[in-house]
């Protein structure tokens, strides 16, 4: 197939990943076929291309398109000269040429298709030579380097990751069927995951996937004890594993509080290592199915959102995954370090990237959030929304913020009797459902939440004999 003569193409022992062919096909169906330029434009761009005369003719073919200027040899011959391009890609000869190579227009999807797979080979090869270039540069660190490379590799994915509009009919009858087992199982309220808490069950039909859900309260308020309760309700209800990405607490630690809560033996009992025969009996009942609960806990310190997805997509392809919990997420690390970004900006790209991981992955993404010292100087110590530390961007980025409040961690309160054991979660945003309250009792003796039933006196913990 003829090609444009006046380009002239470097030969190397290794050609790189490249379809000129089909480049010249695409671009031939664009100058015949107006429903062939939507299609090229939604999966190409200028840079997929191999030849600079095919990104320098798409360029074109693009702002004619953008005007709303009619698409043929003519035109684009105009549009090209007006550049001052186009002697260099060949003349109206060379747009002519493109158009008699086209057999039909039937296939430009796939076409395009083609293209794009290549231009990321192309890009990923490129990516590889500069990470070897700058590795040998003295100046750089491993660690720059490392966040380097994952951020040159991450914008390759998510641009791979782009997708097009999706007509209602493809996802009409898929949906109508979902509602259907919905309307057939209508007396289970729930179509997410559990979390064990019917009020907020109820409430929100569970943690549904591809959301992201924050948890925030000031420290103390007990957001790892509530996420790890969840996590356990999940893992046993739904048997799928649940992954933990703990970047405050050790596994161990992680794993102690699960069995406290669930064997109702107080924290510092186990810590002590001073267990009665009873309480050993109670952590042998719980330890028969721990063992096998579906949680997988990683806590490795200043993890990157790029490392979290990529364990993540590991382990769903591995043995599925029902929900990702991070704690906490000011303690996530940008992908790439940038002197020119605030804290405040790097939060915004770290909660950006976790929805689209829920997204991705299509789990809900439970990330723990710290609160400003706001409630602290207010006489109504509830948290708002506003007290989302660090970034505005969480609230916006949120399918659902939950905040977390405890009136007993306050010296003002800490000894009324009627504020013992009680905390609030506050549903302060729901995308797709009601903002409310509801009540739930803390156990803190054994780290856990559980259904408010009413003003009930808590047991008092004591080691037993």
């Amino acid at each position: 197939m003829k090609t444009n003569k006046s380009e002239a193409v470097v030969q190397t022992d290794r050609t790189p990943p490249q379809v000129t062919e089909v480049e010249q096909s695409v671009l031939g169906s664009m100058l015949l076929d107006s429903e062939a330029v939507v299609c090229a434009l939604e999966f190409l761009d200028e840079s997929c291309f191999y030849l600079n005369s095919h990104r320098k003719i798409f360029q074109a073919l693009a702002s004619l398109f953008e005007r709303n200027v009619a698409i043929d040899v003519l035109t684009a011959g105009e549009e090209l000269a007006k550049m001052k391009e186009l002697d260099k890609v060949g003349g109206r000869e060379y747009l002519s040429t493109l158009v008699q190579v086209v057999e039909t227009t039937a296939n430009i999807e796939e076409h395009c298709k083609l293209i794009l797979e290549k231009a990321v080979q192309r890009k990923l090869i490129q990516t590889a030579t500069q990470i070897v270039s700058e590795s040998y540069a003295s100046s750089t660190t491993a660690d720059e380097m490392l966040d380097r490379a994952e951020h040159l590799i991450f914008e390759i994915k998510e641009k791979k990751l782009r997708r097009g509009l999706v007509a209602m009919k493809d996802v009409f009858k898929p949906l109508v069927k979902k509602i259907e087992e919905r309307f057939q199982n209508r007396e289970r309220l729930v179509t997410g995951c559990e979390t064990g808490f019917t009020r907020l069950d109820e409430l929100t039909s569970g943690f549904q996937p591809g959301e992201l859900i924050i948890i925030a309260g000031r420290p103390t308020t007990g957001k790892t004890s509530l996420a790890l309760n969840i996590a356990t309700h999940t893992g046993k209800r739904h048997e799928i594993p649940v992954a933990i990405f703990s970047l405050e607490m050790t596994t161990e630690t992680l794993i102690e509080r699960v069995i406290c809560a669930e064997a109702g033996i107080p924290f510092h009992t186990i810590r002590k290592g001073q267990l009665s025969k009873a309480q050993w009996n109670k952590l042998a009942n719980v330890a028969s199915y721990l063992e096998h609960l579906p949680m997988y806990i990683d806590d490795s310190a200043s993890m990157k959102v790029l490392e979290i997805k990529a364990k993540a997509r590991r382990l769903k392809a591995e043995s599925d995954l029902a929900m990702i919990i991070i704690d906490y997420i000011q303690l996530c690390e940008p992908t790439v370090y940038s002197g020119q970004k605030t804290r405040q900006q790097e939060i915004s790209d770290i909660s950006r990237a976790l929805k689209a991981l829920a997204k991705e992955l299509n789990v809900p993404v439970v990330a723990l959030s710290q609160l400003s010292r706001m409630p602290e100087r207010r006489e109504d110590k509830r948290p708002q929304l506003a007290d989302l530390r660090e970034s505005g961007a969480i609230e916006q980025d949120a399918d659902m913020v939950l905040m977390l409040y405890r009136p007993e961690i306050y010296q003002e309160y800490r000894d009324k009797p009627e504020y013992k054991g009680i905390a609030e979660l506050n549903i302060a945003k729901q995308r797709n459902g009601p903002t409310d309250m509801l009540k739930l009792t803390y156990r803190k003796e054994i780290m856990k939440f559980e259904n408010y039933v009413g003003e009930v006196s808590l047991p008092e913990f004591e080691d037993e004999i």
